[in-house]
């Protein structure tokens, strides 16, 4: 309600919103006596005019409620009697007292008294809330019988009082004569009155059983009756209410009899003279002596005024800009203006749905908000995009009684505002920062991608560019180095002009110079041979030349996609970064040649690509710890052995750099070369300790060799001066077995112990080297640890992860992004698989001449088996020749073995430590021929040492799969399974 709003309709609306939410039978306003300082009624609510009577005058010293809270400055409540308990002349009324003066309606005073008895009284002062006025008056509500206001009806109570007050201290502060209604004079008993007056209040008594309604002249008044042909019937009051109101009004009528609950109705009334208004009535129901309704007293007030500010206040608020609406506590929308229904966007009409039922209102959080509101009586602020639209709305949600209202205003241009002008300083402030950014990143880079890299990152963006390219000056062309933001086809045109040709590169070469051209028509003028060149989304250029060590290297081009001038100091900036990167260019070239044969090297060094045999995959990385060479001495290697046996190797040459390259290189040809020789873990790692004990006295390296038996499932381990092996098991826990290091390679005396180890389908085989685990703040043994607990928590993390995957989250752990190790590392991780029991047949042999037939015997049986008939015939006879050289040149026991994996597998095993030798057979021999034959059958063959004697093994490769037939074609009418 706003100041244009007369006091006396304020005070009115205050008090009955007042004795609506206390839910009493009425209420009343006071307001203070200048003259001694008491109290004088000015208003009532729902009270009859013979029950106030004793309430007109009230002395600042009297003990009633209103005088108590106009002297405490705060609430009081009283229970019942505290209406009725006193009178200004000191006397409680009796409940049979007759009234002693005709001027008294017949019996209403003391009815009037016999309901609003046990009733109590509560009441707060209004306070103005600054200046000299102090106390203004007070509000009292008459509460229900036996009821205390809870402390929500007193907060409600006194948050009216602070209202009203405020409203009535804005007016009474006005100069003399700017608000009649209240001061036009002195404020004394006959301004009152007038006051009261204007009010225009009456009361109403209604014998419910009879039917006779009784009206005062004020009453009368508000509903256009003439009191002369007033014949105080119910009958003519009803045919004063308009038509369409009357049905609600007769049930609310009904209702407030049958519950013997408060009277209240607002209704349109069509008066005699033709007029038409609004009345509000409001009264309470006083029981006889039987117990039953036998009157209905109250008052009734014009309020067309009211209506008609209402609809002021609505229309307002229907065409104001900004959005409206109004909720009620049943969060249904009550009201709503022509710019809220415009936010909201719903398809629907919106008046009287629930808030949530609408798009809008469902967006997130936005009813945790409304909520909190509500329930804090707070209002709360907050900014919405709303789904209609897609516009900015800043919501005012303002708690009322009966409900919620918010204020909705669109806010999109002024956020739009705000985001561009946090943007442009948001902008300086991160081109600041960014040329710093490209200072260090410059310094760190090497190769020429890292500038590159370096470039692209830290200048495009600060300098809200679109393009940048970096070319090379080279005899009279140019060579691109790098690009960002170009297509294929335009690079291959800048670079298509030579530098004899007169371009923007060919003048920056000339003249060492950086040129800026602001605009395409610009470059026309300047260049007109390029004037037919099209130049999709660029519009402005800087060209800034690339002088290192006194000579112009190159040249980096900037382009923007609209016309620019570039201010002084940006072009300062950009020459600046400009002799930056040309100097960065030079290193990285440098860096670049180095690299590369670096890298080739390694690659030489190293093996590409490691194999994967049946018995295990593996991955592994390798970290040099010189950045600049990419070579260190640390290798890795996995080799495939007979039987479908593998070997893992790692090794470490201490120190990094090109000659410890070179010297792993060469130690890891040899144990290649030793392994194929089939020798075990400990004879290789003599072989190597002698050459590397040849290299000479200050060369020393660390080896773990490894043979994995996938028919057995075990390994053997031999380690010289290595770290050992972190095994994962089926359990999915790492551990770290206990093995005899031995010294290092070149100061070892050989023989070097060994171990054997079960391990379980499926295990992992974790081997690295200590520039992975040792770091500045962890030694050795608690980076084991830490390997073996990431592998543990990677492994219950994901069941089944990739070793690529497995290998890149251990290094990520053990060795951060960006830490520089001091060593060498590298990480070797094979998952280990048993070659399946269905794939292995052995046989026990005699040695006797006809062991021959029966592995022939065997050999058929067991390829029909595996249905590998193409091979029967080749393997029965490597069978036959292999079990006969046992018979005649070994001995016993005699054991033929057969296994399917990556290669058809024969081994012939016996208990002699002879080993075969091919020789040459004249042409008179009638022997010597059998190990050639053998040699021309089989794809490879061999003999290695066992525990028990030797075992001589041939292979053959397994033919391929047949084709998979292609699928018939699919009629179009056919149906899709």
């Amino acid at each position: 309600m706003g100041d244009d709003v007369s006091e006396t309709e304020a005070l009115r609306c205050a008090l009955h919103h007042a004795v609506a939410f206390l839910g009493g039978p009425g209420g009343m306003i006071h307001v203070r006596s200048p003259q001694n300082a008491g109290l004088h009624l000015m208003l009532t609510d729902g009270l009859p005019p013979s029950a106030t009577k004793r309430w007109q005058d009230l002395a600042g010293k009297d003990t009633t409620v209103p005088p108590l809270a106009a002297r405490g400055g705060a609430y009081v409540w009283r229970p019942a009697p505290a209406f009725a308990e006193q009178s200004p002349s000191g006397r409680r009324p009796a409940a049979a007292e007759e009234p002693d003066g005709p001027e008294a309606l017949e019996g209403t005073e003391d009815a009037a008294l016999s309901v609003l008895a046990p009733c109590g009284l509560a009441s707060v002062p209004l306070l103005a809330p600054t200046g000299p006025l102090g106390l203004i008056g007070v509000l009292s509500v008459v509460t229900p019988p036996a009821e205390e206001p809870t402390a929500e009806q007193r907060a409600f109570l006194e948050e009216v009082a602070r209202w009203a007050a405020g409203h009535l201290a804005r007016s009474l502060s006005l100069p003399r004569g700017a608000n009649p209604e209240l001061r036009p004079e002195p404020l004394n008993g006959s301004a009152l009155r007038q006051a009261l007056k204007a009010v225009r209040i009456g009361a109403w008594d209604w014998n419910i059983r009879t039917g006779e309604l009784d009206w005062d002249e004020s009453a009368m008044t508000v509903l256009g009756v003439d009191p002369t042909t007033f014949d105080h019937r119910i009958e003519t009051w009803l045919g004063l209410v308009h038509p369409e109101d009357l049905p609600w009004v007769m049930v609310d009528t009904d209702e407030a009899i049958r519950t013997r609950s408060v009277y209240g109705v607002e209704y349109r009334v069509c008066r005699p003279d033709g007029t038409s208004g609004w009345a509000e009535a409001r009264g309470r129901v006083i029981l006889g002596d039987d117990g039953e309704p036998l009157h209905m007293v109250g008052t009734v007030w014009d309020t067309t005024q009211t209506h008609v500010a209402r609809e002021h206040v609505d229309h307002a608020l229907r065409h104001m800009s900004d959005g409206f609406l109004a909720v009620d506590t049943e969060w249904r929308v009550t009201f709503i203006n022509i710019e809220a229904e415009r936010a909201l966007g719903s398809a629907r009409e919106p008046l009287g749905r629930v808030l949530w039922d609408i798009p809008f209102g469902r967006e997130p959080g936005l009813e945790d908000r409304f909520r909190q509101a509500v329930e804090t009586h707070r209002p709360i602020g907050l900014d919405v995009r709303s789904p209609a639209n897609e516009r900015w709305y800043h919501l005012r949600l303002v708690p009322v009684p009966g409900g919620l209202t918010v204020y909705l205003t669109d806010v999109t241009e002024k956020r739009a505002r705000e985001a561009e002008r946090t943007a442009t300083d948001r902008t300086a402030h991160e081109r600041a920062a960014r040329i710093a950014e490209l200072t260090k990143a410059l310094a760190e880079a090497l190769s020429t991608e890292d500038v590159m890299r370096a470039v692209a990152q830290h200048v495009i963006q600060p300098f809200r560019a679109t393009g940048l390219v970096v070319v090379a000056f080279e005899d009279d062309n140019t060579r691109l180095i790098g690009s960002v933001g170009y297509e294929a086809t335009d690079l291959e045109r800048i670079l298509s002009f030579p530098l004899t040709t007169t371009t923007p590169l060919s003048d920056v070469l000339s003249t060492r110079a950086p040129l800026f051209i602001a605009s395409v028509a610009e470059m026309k003028m300047r260049y007109p041979a390029l004037a037919d060149i099209p130049t999709p989304g660029r519009q402005a250029w800087a060209f800034l030349p690339l002088i290192a060590s006194r000579r112009t290297t190159g040249c980096c081009v900037i382009s923007f996609d609209k016309p620019r001038l570039l201010t002084d100091e940006e072009r300062t900036l950009l020459v600046a970064l400009s002799g930056l990167l040309a100097q960065a260019l030079e290193r990285a070239r440098l860096y670049d040649s180095e690299h590369l044969r670096a890298k080739e090297l390694q690659r030489g060094l190293l093996p590409r690509h490691l194999p994967s045999p049946p018995a295990a995959t593996a991955a592994a990385r390798y970290l040099p710890s010189d950045r600049r060479l990419d070579v260190g001495g640390d290798w890795y290697d996995l080799i495939p052995l007979s039987a479908e046996r593998v070997a893992l190797v790692i090794g470490d040459v201490m120190g990094h750099g090109l000659s410890e390259a070179a010297t792993m290189g060469r130690l890891r040809t040899a144990v290649r070369t030793l392994a194929d020789l089939e020798l075990p873990p400990d004879e290789i790692l003599g072989q190597l300790n002698g050459i590397v004990s040849d290299l000479g006295d200050d060369f020393y390296a660390t080896c773990l060799y490894a043979v994995y038996d996938p028919t057995t499932q075990t390994c053997v381990f031999a380690s010289a001066g290595h770290l050992p092996p972190v095994v994962v098991g089926p359990d999915r826990i790492a551990r770290v077995p206990e093995i005899s290091p031995n010294p290092p390679l070149g100061a070892a005396v050989p023989p070097f112990d060994t171990v054997e180890l079960p391990v379980p389908e499926g295990s992992l085989l974790c081997l690295f080297t200590d520039g992975l685990v040792e770091a500045g703040d962890r030694d050795i043994e608690a980076g084991t640890e830490e390997l073996a607990r990431v592998l543990t928590d990677a492994l219950r993390a994901d069941d089944d992860p990739s070793l690529d995957e497995l290998c890149d989250t251990v290094v990520s752990a053990l060795l951060p992004t960006g830490e520089q190790t001091t060593d060498d590392a590298v990480l070797f991780i094979a998952r280990l698989r048993r070659l399946a029991a269905e794939n292995i047949a052995s046989w026990p042999l005699p040695q006797d001449p006809v062991a021959a037939g029966q592995a022939r015997e065997h050999v058929r049986t067991q390829l029909d088996a595996w249905h590998l008939d193409d091979l029967a015939m080749t393997t029965e006879l490597l069978a036959s020749e292999l079990v006969s050289n046992v018979v005649r040149h070994a001995q016993g026991p005699v054991r033929l073995r057969l296994l399917r994996g990556r290669t058809l597998v024969c081994e012939v095993s016996d208990g002699s430590l002879t080993t075969p030798h091919v020789r040459r057979a004249s042409a008179t021999d009638e022997s010597g021929r059998g190990l050639q034959l053998v040699s021309a059958l089989a794809q490879r063959w061999g003999a290695r040492y066992t525990t028990s004697g030797k075992s001589i093994w041939t292979e053959q490769p397994l033919p391929a799969p047949p084709p998979t037939p292609p699928a018939p074609p699919t009629s179009p009418n056919t149906p899709n399974p």
